[in-house]
């Protein structure tokens, strides 16, 4: 029997890659030079290809045919509008005409000898079946090359030890931020993951043994693991020398992070699982740079689909310019809501900058990094006897920054069982969801007012306190 597999490395033009995705001094040179027109010009090439890809794929195929779109209509990249855009409820509806991988892929568009090799990857899967996540060779590489980029634009150092706190497993984060410091910076990684994977205490004595430098993560679980130090005896800045922390900070109080680790910088970037990093902070802190050598993003009105005005909310529809291989990713409604920076760059970088994540526009709602949907909450308290039926979600922020979620659900317990029944509740929604959930219970019909169940054929599930 031949062997037809196709190996990972050798499938991937690293100087195609290189001299389309620059990275380190050369990314710098070419994003404080390049003309508004040249880097134009640079996308509509990326995009062009991205397109003849696209038509190759069942999934492109069914959604701009159905928009009346057929080949040859798109030009370029001026022509952008003109296609319809997706969303995460699309792809879940491709997985389930086309099960288990769905129809956006395009593996069927190869011979059999010339298959890429795959990387796949699911969402959390919070209110049923997760969500595939697919990736050639190529399209990760890029993804890996422009998270470095971001990370040694911020100031990595090749003698940095950096700890790492996002998740493994099936979902993306951890795995992702792996292979983009350990494939494109000399610095030292160490992969803790989570608290469920390593310990918080172990992870302070990790950081503190090692002498790690930078904490790449999500803010909460960074500020909570300085509060584990502490409480052990282990002193930030004199045990452990970070001095640099770089992650998915969104709205955290940054002076906070600041001051419970005692260092001076702390970097946000953005991105979601499909198109990995989108934008990142840049040196002077001052918006997320849009790194648009490889992403193209609108900021559309959250109801008509609009261009919005620059420094108006908008949902961040994102183009990835260099997906030509597995999943394109053309016009994806992240339903992320942000606004386009006025002004030009202190530094001289000639790219957009974003304000970062300022909110969801749909249902969903992140909590310390944590995709949920509320809708979803009652589906996961089904199994026990004692929920009513009917709920509502708070997210609350409290003095220091800190996010959380607040379940409040009707029961028909006695008040007597309310502190067992809300431990119950709370473990389920833990393991379902992957934080802490606070449980309120209350007698039957005690929410309605809030979720408006009695006038609204949609009842609100999610309300939002920290606006």
């Amino acid at each position: 029997m031949k062997d037809i597999h196709q190996s990972y490395w050798r499938s991937i033009d690293f100087d195609q890659m290189l001299a389309e995705h620059p990275i380190g001094d050369d990314f710098v040179a070419f994003a404080t030079s390049v003309s508004r027109d040249a880097l134009r010009a640079h996308q509509n090439k990326l995009f062009l290809r991205c397109v003849a890809r696209a038509w190759q794929i069942p999934f492109y195929q069914r959604l701009w045919g159905a928009a009346g779109i057929e080949p040859g209509d798109i030009r370029s990249i001026d022509d952008l509008p003109r296609l319809p855009m997706f969303s995460k409820s699309d792809i879940m509806e491709s997985l389930k005409l086309a099960p288990p991988f769905g129809d956006f892929a395009g593996f069927e568009s190869y011979p059999a000898d010339q298959k890429p090799p795959a990387i796949m990857h699911t969402t959390s899967g919070t209110t049923g079946d997760p969500q595939v996540l697919l990736f050639g060779p190529k399209s990760r590489e890029v993804q890996n090359l422009l998270l470095a980029r971001s990370f040694r634009f911020q100031g990595l150092r090749p003698d940095d030890v950096i700890h790492s706190v996002y998740g493994h497993g099936m979902i993306n984060g951890g795995h992702y931020v792996r292979e983009a410091l350990t494939h494109w910076t000399s610095a030292t990684f160490m992969s803790a993951g989570t608290g469920v994977e390593t310990r918080s205490l172990q992870q302070v004595e990790l950081m503190k043994r090692f002498k790690a430098t930078v904490i790449a993560g999500f803010a909460d679980y960074v500020k909570k693991l300085a509060d584990v130090a502490r409480d052990n005896g282990i002193e930030p800045g004199r045990d452990i020398p970070l001095r640099m922390i770089s992650g998915q900070l969104g709205r955290e109080d940054k002076a906070v992070m600041k001051e419970v680790w005692g260092v001076d910088q702390c970097f946000d970037w953005y991105g979601v699982g499909d198109t990995g990093l989108i934008a990142g902070e840049g040196p002077d802190q001052d918006g997320l740079y849009v790194h648009e050598d490889a992403h193209y993003v609108e900021l559309c009105d959250i109801d008509t689909g609009a261009p919005v005005a620059d420094g108006e909310l908008g949902d961040m529809v994102v183009t990835c310019l260099f997906k030509d291989d597995l999943y394109p990713i053309i016009r994806f409604n992240t339903h992320d809501v942000s606004r386009r920076l006025t002004g030009k760059s202190s530094i001289g970088i000639q790219y957009d900058r974003i304000a970062g994540f300022l909110g969801r526009s749909d249902n969903m709602v992140k909590i310390r990094g944590i995709n949920i949907f509320p809708h979803g909450v009652g589906a996961m308290l089904e199994e026990f006897d004692a929920f009513a039926g009917e709920f509502i979600c708070l997210a609350r922020r409290d003095q220091t920054g800190r996010d959380s979620f607040v379940v409040v659900a009707e029961t028909t317990a006695p008040e007597a069982a309310y502190a067992d029944v809300a431990r119950a509740f709370g473990e389920a929604l833990k393991r379902k969801i992957g934080i802490e959930v606070e449980v309120e219970l209350t007698c039957k019909g005690a929410t309605a007012a809030r979720t408006q169940i009695d006038v609204r054929q949609k009842p609100i599930r999610l309300i939002d306190e920290r606006k």
